[in-house]
């Protein structure tokens, strides 16, 4: 049973992720139940919420994007529909028959790729996909949420009658407009709407002329609105009709919120699955920002991340376009406690919050940025004590707060639980306070807790490096510029390049030398034993690393060279068979053609016959019996190998050819002249030119003559002058 207090959840600034998350969801139940996260008690539980996450976040790469899972929240009709006799604006409906719609769509697609995301899947089969809901309300409402004119014969009825009566309206008023108009009576505008009834815009002084009932005047007083004599009565009558209209639709709602009623539980449900799959859309989101993946969950007591990012920073200084460091940190029952030393601005707080975020962050279901490589195991509680913690409702100084705090730790404190203390000890006289703090480290120790702490004190450095399953670490400083390099190096204690640090920020060089005669000898040549062995590591670090770049590159190449070696001998020996079938049909060619000229010298088809035989009976001797099956897949093969060969064979003809045409040694070409000996470029007969004209020549071989262009011809001895 985990167990994570408010105070951890702040340390590890965990409201922040949740924020991020919220952000990523798209209803307002979702973003709600996004800030709700909390660390799940059962492990199948959380298995099944990194399972759900990873394979929403599959989904943005692969061709089948997990559809719409929008909707608009009905908290206030389901509120409704709970009350007896109770019902529901037309409008409620239409989200309703929304929200079914929506939650049937993405039930059918989980159910057809269960392949791709079985664990959504898993969670969408505790759902009941119905149909009902949706029919019911489309029967009634349509999709621009109006009622229906067929929802029921009576209000067919009712709207057909009010169009009629409309339009006797509209002709009854046509006929006085044009009436009163030619005896000039109306205004320019001629009419106007009062109380959504059409009205004729009368000039005052005429009011009394026309027949109707005034319904209102214009603000100045100069027109009166009047609605025609002949068509108050229609006006009257479509009045009752609406009123008619309005009463058979709440009859039409009342009826279509009691056929809704008994669904009540199932679209609670419903509202609660897709905004579920919502607040894991948001945590996919926020996976794809942060590049998160799920590492793997084991039952050994290892906590392994390789590479890993602290999400906030990493997300901020993304923003800014800046560079964030990753860290490497291991812990495991034969290295359970990490102390963590050296300046501050060093990123020693960053370290330690990355591991409790990052772990807090797994433990709540939500993916993380390491590496792929990277593992760990679940601990039932993480205790942390971070920050200026000085309370100023108890009225306790940070040092009372501190030790408040370490008395937690100490009772609850066990083999599966993980602590992180920041600048352990202080607040304190720097001894005393340092006695009482490796005490508490050895009684954690001792415990098999895991933890990371971050500390100036040298006894806690020194009582890290003497207990066997604990290890010193720092954040490595480059040697020359004192500038952080955002890296922990396990495995040794760092400096805190106190007087370094004050030299480089311009403190004077004699104020240094006092400050250093005021201190212990011992301390001094302590700390700096400590930062030369930095130093030291520093480069060590950077020859181990070229060494395992080399390494790498040596290994990757010994293996592309073997399994070139491999396909090489694979194809020598299929190669090697062809030529052995090759020879063998050649010999047997050879012995039928003794055969045939033994044949057309005797004529003795008996002996030819008999020879003949025998030569098929020695082959038939050597082979073996196959079945059909073995028979295809060696002809098949042999196929492949005689096409290989000859593509093989035409390159080698081609590379021949290309070879012969091209010259080694381009030499300048020499003038042609009457007289000189020659031969063509192809060719091997040797001739002398008669004569030139343009760019041909006539050659003479003895025999006969040739007239040939000079470019084809090359000079073999030119003519003495």
């Amino acid at each position: 049973m985990i167990s994570i207090t408010e105070k951890t959840l702040q340390d590890l600034q965990f409201p922040t992720v949740l924020e991020t998350i919220s952000d990523g969801c798209n209803t307002d139940i979702g973003k709600e139940k996004a800030l709700q996260i909390k660390p799940f008690r059962d492990k199948e539980e959380l298995m099944q919420a990194l399972m759900q996450t990873s394979e929403y976040v599959s989904s943005f790469q692969n061709n089948n994007a997990i559809p719409n899972h929008g909707f608009d929240a009905i908290t206030h009709e389901i509120k409704f529909l709970a009350i007896e006799d109770s019902f529901l604006e037309v409008g409620s409906f239409r989200k309703i028959a929304n929200l079914s719609l929506t939650t049937n769509v993405l039930l059918n697609f989980l159910k057809k790729f269960d392949d791709y995301y079985p664990n959504l899947n898993a969670r969408a089969s505790r759902v009941e996909l119905t149909k009902d809901i949706i029919t019911a309300i489309d029967a009634i409402v349509d999709k621009y949420g109006e009622i229906k004119d067929n929802a029921s014969p009576a209000l067919a009825g009712i709207r057909q009658n009010m169009n009629l009566v409309r339009g006797k309206v509209n002709q009854s008023f046509g006929v006085a407009l044009t009436q009163y108009n030619s005896l000039g009576y109306l205004d320019d505008i001629k009419e106007s709407f009062v109380q959504n009834r059409r009205v004729l815009a009368v000039l005052a002084m005429y009011r009394r002329k026309v027949k109707g009932s005034i319904l209102g005047s214009s603000k100045t007083g100069s027109i009166a609105y009047i609605e025609p004599e002949a068509t108050l009565k229609y006006s009257r009558e479509l009045a009752n009709l609406e009123y008619e209209e309005k009463e058979e639709i709440t009859r039409i709602l009342k009826n279509l919120s009691n056929v809704i009623r008994p669904y009540l539980p199932l679209l609670v449900e419903y509202q609660d699955f897709l905004s579920d799959i919502d607040v894991v859309a948001g945590k996919a989101k926020y996976a794809n920002r942060i590049n998160g993946i799920l590492p793997a969950i084991t039952e050994e007591r290892r906590l392994f991340f390789r590479e890993a990012y602290h999400p906030i920073l990493y997300l901020n200084n993304k923003q800014k376009q800046e560079v964030t460091h990753p860290q490497t940190i291991e812990l495991k029952q034969e290295n359970r406690i990490i102390v963590i030393s050296g300046p501050n601005a060093g990123g020693k707080t960053i370290s330690l919050k990355t591991v409790g975020l990052l772990q807090l962050m797994l433990q709540s279901g939500i993916l993380i940025p390491v590496h792929e490589r990277s593992e760990t195991f679940l601990f039932d509680r993480i205790l942390t004590d971070i920050g200026d913690n000085q309370s100023i409702e108890n009225h306790l100084s940070t040092y009372s707060y501190r030790l408040k705090n370490m008395n937690y730790f100490l009772k609850k404190c066990n083999r599966k639980t993980m602590f992180l203390i920041d600048e352990f000890g202080t607040g304190s006289d720097p001894e005393l306070g340092g006695a009482l703090a490796e005490i508490f480290l050895e009684e954690f120790y001792h415990r098999e807790a895991f933890g990371i702490i971050t500390t100036h004190y040298a006894n806690l450095k020194i009582l890290a490096n003497e207990l066997p399953y604990a290890t010193n670490a720092n954040m490595m400083f480059d040697e020359k510029t004192l500038e952080p390099m955002y890296k922990l190096a396990l495995g040794q204690a760092g400096s805190s390049f106190t007087f370094e640090v004050a030299q480089k920020n311009g403190i004077p060089f004699g104020l240094i030398n006092r400050a250093k005669k005021k201190i212990e000898v011992g301390k001094v040549r302590f700390d700096k034993t400590i930062a030369n062995l930095q130093k030291e590591r520093s480069k060590l670090e950077k020859t181990s690393l070229n060494l395992k770049e080399e390494e790498t590159r040596a290994r990757e190449e010994s293996k592309k060279m073997e399994t070139i070696n491999t396909k090489i001998q694979q194809k020598l020996e299929s190669y090697q068979e062809l030529y052995d079938s090759n020879q063998k049909i050649i010999y047997i060619g050879q012995k039928i053609d003794d055969i045939a000229e033994k044949y057309f010298n005797n004529k003795n088809k008996k002996e030819l016959i008999g020879e003949f035989l025998k030569i098929v009976e020695i082959e038939n001797s050597k082979r073996k019996k196959a079945t059909p099956k073995e028979v295809k897949a060696k002809v098949e093969k042999q196929k492949e190998i005689i096409a290989e060969v000859q593509v093989k064979v035409e390159e080698i003809r081609k590379e021949k050819k290309e070879k012969k045409l091209k010259p080694v040694v381009e030499k300048p070409k020499p003038i042609l002249k009457v007289g000189d000996r020659v031969r063509m470029l192809d060719g091997r007969s040797v001739g002398s030119i008669d004569l030139i004209e343009k760019n041909k020549a006539t050659v003479n071989y003895g025999i006969f003559t040739s007239k040939v262009s000079l470019d084809e011809l090359e000079l073999v001895e030119a003519v003495k002058k």
